[in-house]
Order: structure tokens, then C-alpha cells, then sequence
């Protein structure tokens, strides 16, 4: 009994010690990746802000804005900019944290102490599940009011008038109605030399002003220009005044005027004035998903009951009406024979054409086709009118899917990031920084053709929303996988190796002498097998010399068994002699080249051999690259029987003692 106690006791205390380290390590990562994301979003943040003004700047530059309206602005387009944001940073941030973690070789110690890669990611993913769920609320509550402000306002700043800024030397057209040229400036606001075309009643009632000097300022109100010109000539064009059924080549009269000093009045709106935001509240933009799924119902309503309309039109325009309204009145004889009679004797379309003169034949046609052509018009305006509701409703709905798409994207990012750092194993802002703007940059490409092909109707909504998302799943179990499972999928070294293998680059076998030997060698055997090893050399180097055929190679099932059993054998050979404490014998073992890989393709069996041959355009390329890799292994077999030799060599001097 006591002894049961005490397991119990043991077995909670090792599970509350266990709890208390996990604890710590949940503690640990949460501490390394809380602040990189914090650190990344802003960054991100910042860099999409810096597009935004990249892409508005010609509308905001040159309005003499106040600055808090500017800020105004930046603040709405901020958040409206962090649902972008999140993804960018969640992918950024797991790439930094797990890279990190397997450069220091932190990953490694918790995989050796038996945690798996998924609790490892655990906190993470609790922490983003909850970052998943308040951005949807955020993008559902806080992103349509932000929007609305922002774009209306942003369509303020674009009415909005430039501040007038007339250069030297160039005509200025910065005033509707009128253009002005100014020869030279001076630093007390004069201008000198105007030449100015006032044309804001009509090119035809043109008036042209040359003046010596003058100035310009800004009425109080902000509402006018005050234009004062001195020592200068105004013509003017009289035509209004003129005989309106003058002829053509009549004159038409002017007026010349000299002055000392002449203002104009002139009509420029300098002030900032702020749309209404009702506007954009009725847009989809400004609409929760409450709003928006209660807007399609509505459009949907409106969209079928227009449907029905332009059809119930269509049909009673059509002739199909009429002739049923025909048959109708026809009377209903009890007899059948007379009711067809009665029928047959209504003439067919043909035979009442034919039957009219040619003058009325030809004002038929033209009737026709003047009813025709004005059926095709307002069809056309109908058309128009429904693909216009048609395309609101959907921009409606791929706002509604857009609100849950960039939310799941933050939890599938860490999928993919967190799975590429535990691989790759960097850290810092080198290669993670690279890697999540090409994944962004893919995800950005696929998101917004599934939102082109959602808005111009050639796929459904949520086909078109959902996209990304259904690119990135699979990409995400995937990378997860193969990080569960160690893969070296984006170690370069792997990749570099593979390559120098290709071309038959050899990699250096290292052996070095162990401190304790706990079998020591036969050098009897040892010859025997360097002897035998010797010999499937030289059998394999002289039947190379015939070649192999295609259909032989394939036959095999693309197998060299040959190269096989040297391999084996030389592999045999080096695990028996590194245990020799002889410094000499194991630098020669180490001259033994590695050969690896399938050694000319044995993975198939011999049936399979024969179906890939007889598909003949698909085994040839496969049987070249095994040729030319084949050239490779028999140079290392060479290598191998030249070693053999000098192993032969040593291993009978160690037996007589001379070594």
C-alpha cells in the first residue's frame, strides 16, 4: 500500500515538474515571438502606408492642406491597412522566431528532450487564433467606418483646387478659363511681361490682355482671385453683339482698350470642403456583413424583379404573344375539322407580304428596321443598367468573403512560416525578409485574380475569395509536414551536393581514429575482402566496355547490379577497417570515393522495367541521365581498384610487422 502511495505521489510530482517546464518554455517562446510580431507589424504597417502615399501623392501634393488633415487621413488609411498587414507580419514573424530558435540550435535541444514540433507551436497558435478572430471583428466593425472617412475624405482632397503657382516663362493653364504667361518674377510678388487669353466665355468671345506688369493675391474669402495688371492692351471679340445670321466671311466686330491700371475679378475656389459621408455609407465599404448579407437579399429582390420585368416587356413585344392572343380568339367549334379549316384560312406571314406592292414592302422594312434598331437600344440601356446592379451586388459579396479571408490568413501564414523557419534554420532579417515578400507577393497575385475573376462574374464570389486561401492550405500542410518529419527541403547544401553529384564531383570521406576499439581487425579478412572487392572491379570495368542497350537496361529494371555489389562491399570494407588503429590504412580508406544515389536507377522492378520501355519517348530521357551518370560511377569504380591496390599493399605490411 505504501508503496502504491508513493508511485502516486512520484507520478504527480514528475507531472506537476513537467507542467512547471513547459510551462517555461510556452513562457520562452512566447517572449521571443510576441515582440517580433509587434516589431513586424508595425514595419509592414508602415511599408503599405508608404504605398499608399506613393500612390495618392500627385492628388494630396500642391492643395495647400492643413497638416491635421493630412494626419487625418493617414490615421483612416492606417487602419484601414491592417487587415494586409497582419498577414505580412504573422508570416514574417514566424519565419524570424523559428529560424532563430534552429540557428541557435534551441529547436534541436527541445526536439532531443522529446516535444514535437506541434506543441512547440502550440502557445503560437493559441496566440493567433485569437489575433484570427479579433481581426475579423476588427474588419467587420472598425474597417467599414475608417473606410468611409477615409475615401470621403480623400474625395475631398480631390475636388479640392491646387494652390495657384504660376511659373516664369510658360504658359499657365491652372486657372479654368484662362491662360496666363508671366516673362520673369520678381521676389516682391510682381510679374512682368503677362500675356493673358481669357477664355471663359467661349473660344469665340476670346479676350487677350498684354500688360507691362501686375499681380495677383487671394480674396479674403478664398473664393476669388484679385488680378491687378498695369500699362497694358485688352482686345476683345464682340461676336455675341454682333448679327447672329451674319455670314461667315462677314467681319466680326472687337473692342481694344488701353488702361494705366485694370483689375479682374477672377472665380477660384481655394477653400477645403469635406463631402458628405452618407455617400460612401450606402457603398460597400462602409457596410458591416449584418448590412452587407441585408444589401444582397435587397439587390437580389430588385435584380430578379427587374429580370422579370425586361422578359414580361420582351414577350409582349414579341410575336409569339400575338400569335397565341390569335389563336385564342379563334372560335371553339365543336366540330375539329372546322375549327382547322378556320386556322388554315388565316394567311401565313409570306403569303400577306407578298401580297403588298413593292412601295409598301420596302416601308415595311424600313419600319422594321427603325423598330429594331430602338428595341436594341433600350435593350442595350437595360443590359447596362443590370450589369451595373449585377457587379454591385457582387462587389458586395466579395466584401462580405473578403472579411473572413484575410482573417484565416494570418493562422495559414504561421502554417507556412513557422514550418520554413524550423527548415531553413535562419534568423535575423536576411533570408526571412526575402522569403515572406515572394510568398507575400505570390498570395498578393492569387488573391487578386480570384478577385478579378469574382468581380467581372467569370467565377462565382466565393470561388474567387477563397482562392489564396485554398493555395495556401495545402502549401501550409505540407511545409508543416516536412518540418515534423527534419526535411532538408530548403537546405542549399543538400541542393549543392545533389548538383556536384550530377556532374560528378566527389564528396571526401572522412574517417578519423577512434579512442576506443571494441573490435579489433582480422587483417587476414580484411585482405580477403579488399581482394574480393578488387575483383567485382575489374569484372564490372571489363563488361562496362560492351555498354548497355536501352531495351537491357530497362529489361533489368533499371538496375546495375554490378555497381550495386561494389558499393555494398566497399561500404562493408570501410565500416570493418575504421576500427584499425593504423593512421596509414585509414587515410587510404579515406581515398575510397562515395558513391550514392540509386546507382543507374535501381528502384524498379523487372516488370515495371519493361512497361516504361515500351513507352518509349518516356524511358529515353530517364535511360540518358542514367548513362551519363553511369560515365561518373565507373570513373569512381577506377578510383576504387586503383585503392584497393595501395590497401593491398598496406594491409600485407601491417601483417608482416612493418607497420
Amino acid at each position: 500500500m505504501e508503496t502504491a502511495c508513493l508511485q502516486v505521489l512520484h507520478y504527480f510530482c514528475r507531472s506537476k515538474v513537467e507542467r512547471m517546464k513547459i510551462k517555461r518554455l510556452y513562457i520562452f517562446l512566447l517572449k521571443t515571438f510576441l515582440p517580433l510580431f509587434a516589431m513586424t507589424f508595425c514595419i509592414c504597417l508602415f511599408i503599405f502606408l508608404m504605398q499608399f502615399l506613393w500612390k495618392y501623392v500627385d492628388e494630396l501634393v500642391g492643395k495647400g492642406v492643413a497638416m491635421h488633415v493630412l494626419l487625418e487621413l493617414f490615421s483612416y488609411a492606417t487602419l484601414t491597412l491592417v487587415p494586409m498587414a497582419l498577414p505580412l507580419s504573422v508570416l514574417l514573424a514566424s519565419l524570424m522566431t523559428f529560424g532563430s530558435l534552429g540557428e541557435q540550435f534551441e529547436l534541436l535541444a527541445m526536439k532531443a528532450a522529446g516535444i514535437s514540433l506541434f506543441r512547440i507551436m502550440r502557445p503560437m497558435i493559441v496566440v493567433l487564433c485569437f489575433v484570427t478572430v479579433a481581426a475579423f471583428h476588427f474588419q467587420n466593425n472598425i474597417i467599414p467606418m475608417s473606410q468611409v472617412k477615409m475615401w470621403t475624405l480623400l474625395y475631398s482632397l480631390r475636388q479640392k483646387s491646387p494652390e495657384l503657382d504660376i511659373p516664369e516663362s510658360t504658359f499657365s493653364s491652372g486657372i479654368a478659363g484662362y491662360n496666363i504667361y508671366v516673362k520673369k518674377k520678381e521676389p516682391n510678388g510682381l510679374l512682368r511681361d503677362l500675356t493673358i487669353y481669357d477664355y471663359s466665355e467661349g473660344f469665340n468671345n476670346l479676350q487677350m490682355i498684354l500688360a507691362d506688369s501686375g499681380r495677383l493675391k487671394m480674396a479674403t474669402n478664398k473664393f476669388y482671385l484679385i488680378l491687378s495688371i498695369y500699362n497694358g492692351e485688352a482686345f476683345e471679340n464682340l461676336k455675341n453683339q454682333g448679327n447672329s445670321r451674319a455670314k461667315p466671311s462677314e467681319a466680326v466686330p472687337y473692342r481694344r482698350e488701353s488702361f494705366r491700371t485694370k483689375e479682374i475679378l477672377i472665380k477660384y475656389d481655394a477653400n477645403f470642403n469635406r463631402a458628405d459621408e452618407s455617400l460612401m455609407q450606402n457603398r460597400y465599404v462602409g457596410k458591416d456583413l449584418t448590412n452587407l448579407r441585408q444589401s444582397i437579399d435587397s439587390m437580389t429582390c430588385a435584380i430578379d424583379s427587374l429580370k422579370n420585368i425586361h422578359t414580361t416587356m420582351l414577350y409582349n413585344r414579341s410575336y409569339k404573344k400575338s400569335l397565341n392572343e390569335t389563336r385564342e380568339t379563334l372560335p371553339k367549334e365543336e366540330n375539329k375539322a372546322v375549327a382547322d379549316e378556320n386556322e388554315a384560312a388565316i394567311p401565313s406571314f409570306d403569303e400577306a407580304f407578298q401580297s403588298k406592292t413593292t412601295g409598301a414592302r420596302l416601308s415595311l422594312y424600313t419600319q422594321a428596321r427603325t423598330n429594331v434598331e430602338a428595341l436594341q437600344r433600350e435593350y442595350a440601356l437595360q443590359s447596362n443598367v443590370l450589369a451595373a446592379e449585377e457587379k454591385e451586388m457582387r462587389r458586395h459579396h466579395t466584401e462580405m468573403h473578403r472579411k473572413f479571408t484575410y482573417s484565416i490568413a494570418c493562422l495559414l501564414f504561421f502554417f507556412i512560416g513557422a514550418p520554413l523557419g524550423a527548415i531553413i534554420r535562419k534568423g535575423g532579417l536576411g533570408m526571412p525578409v526575402v522569403i515572406s515578400v515572394l510568398l507575400f507577393i505570390f498570395y498578393f497575385i492569387i488573391d487578386n485574380t480570384g478577385f478579378k475573376m469574382a468581380s467581372n462574374g467569370m467565377w462565382q464570389p466565393w470561388q474567387g475569395m477563397w482562392l489564396s486561401s485554398a493555395v495556401l492550405l495545402p502549401l501550409g500542410i505540407f511545409l508543416t509536414r516536412k518540418a515534423v518529419n527534419d526535411s532538408v527541403l530548403l537546405d542549399a547544401e543538400t541542393y549543392v551536393d545533389n548538383i556536384k553529384k550530377w556532374f560528378g564531383i566527389r564528396t571526401i570521406r572522412k574517417i578519423e581514429r577512434k579512442e576506443v576499439i571494441m573490435f579489433k581487425v582480422d587483417y587476414a579478412a580484411l585482405r580477403l575482402r579488399i581482394e574480393a572487392l578488387e575483383q567485382l572491379c575489374n569484372a564490372c570495368l571489363s563488361n562496362s566496355q560492351r555498354g548497355m542497350s536501352y531495351f537491357s537496361f530497362w529489361r533489368c529494371g533499371g538496375r546495375d547490379n554490378e555497381a550495386g555489389q561494389i558499393v555494398t562491399a566497399m561500404e562493408q570494407l570501410v565500416e570493418e577497417g575504421s576500427n584499425s588503429d593504423r593512421n596509414l590504412l585509414l587515410n587510404k580508406l579515406m581515398d575510397l570515393p562515395i558513391i550514392t544515389g540509386r546507382w543507374s536507377g535501381a528502384w524498379l522492378s523487372r516488370r515495371t522495367g519493361t512497361l516504361i520501355a515500351c513507352l518509349f519517348p518516356v524511358g529515353l530521357p530517364i535511360y540518358i541521365a542514367v548513362i551519363w551518370r553511369r560515365k561518373f560511377i565507373l570513373r569512381d569504380i577506377r578510383t576504387v581498384r586503383q585503392v584497393c591496390g595501395e590497401l593491398l599493399e598496406t594491409v600485407k605490411r601491417i601483417e608482416h610487422g612493418e607497420l
